[in-house]
């Protein structure tokens, strides 16, 4: 699932990998388990789709993400998990009402900068405290209407910014162990198959259903990350 939302084809359901593994383990070793793996779908992902990425989008987005992630540094041992998952999933839920109440017309006003740095650092917040970055960032991208590839590509670049700034944060905090990273290792094959399989499918569907598939997955993605906030 998250090799598939990395290649940007159904990119919502990614956020649901960790709230599904807290189900095994606690949320902060599912975190740490899942970055190696977001570094290899990183590097398959930009290595296939940089040139495509809307380079004045991320001048806009990515200080504001990185910083999301110091925030989220200073945060982690005061906020559970669980509680920002749950708010996460109330406000990918909100977003996804919006949209479907008021669709997006071609005179429709995009959402001003501003905004965009705003869910930026709410992206980059949420990604380091459980990987859960894609509703805030999408709830701006989404509306800009971008082509699939040029959309799928931002994101790609975006992330992997967000997930390299992460891993002296992890160490510190002691999540980078012999364990989760054994546990990262035996996983490591799905990683490839999933960006694959999400590539060969987004090249292949067109903008409507690929608009479609993205809402869908906000919406099971919402729903997870509530579900497991208030579990």
């Amino acid at each position: 699932m998250m090799g598939m939302s990395k290649s940007g084809f159904g990119a919502g359901f990614g956020a649901l990998a960790v709230p599904l593994m807290s189900l095994a383990i606690p949320v902060p070793q599912a975190a740490a388990i899942m970055l190696p793996l977001l570094a290899v779908m990183d590097g398959l992902g930009v290595t296939a789709l940089f040139r495509d990425a809307d380079r004045a989008l991320l001048k806009l987005l990515l200080p504001a993400g990185l910083l999301g992630t110091l925030l989220g540094t200073a945060l982690f041992s005061v906020l559970s998990a669980g509680t920002v998952a749950a708010v996460v999933g109330v406000l990918t839920l909100l977003f996804v009402a919006q949209r479907l109440i008021w669709p997006p017309s071609p005179a429709a006003v995009q959402p001003p900068r501003w905004l965009g740095a705003l869910l930026g650092l709410a992206s980059g917040f949420t990604s380091f405290v459980s990987h859960a970055g894609g509703p805030p960032i999408m709830a701006y991208v989404l509306p800009l209407r971008l082509p699939p590839l040029t959309f799928s590509a931002t994101m790609a670049v975006f992330f992997t910014a967000i997930n390299l700034s992460k891993w002296i944060p992890y160490a510190f905090l002691g999540l980078i162990d012999l364990r989760n990273m054994s546990t990262s290792l035996v996983l490591l094959p799905l990683a490839p198959i999933g960006v694959w399989t999400g590539l060969k499918l987004m090249r292949r569907v067109s903008q409507q259903l690929f608009y479609r598939l993205v809402t869908i997955g906000m919406t099971l993605t919402g729903v997870v990350l509530i579900w497991r906030g208030l579990s």
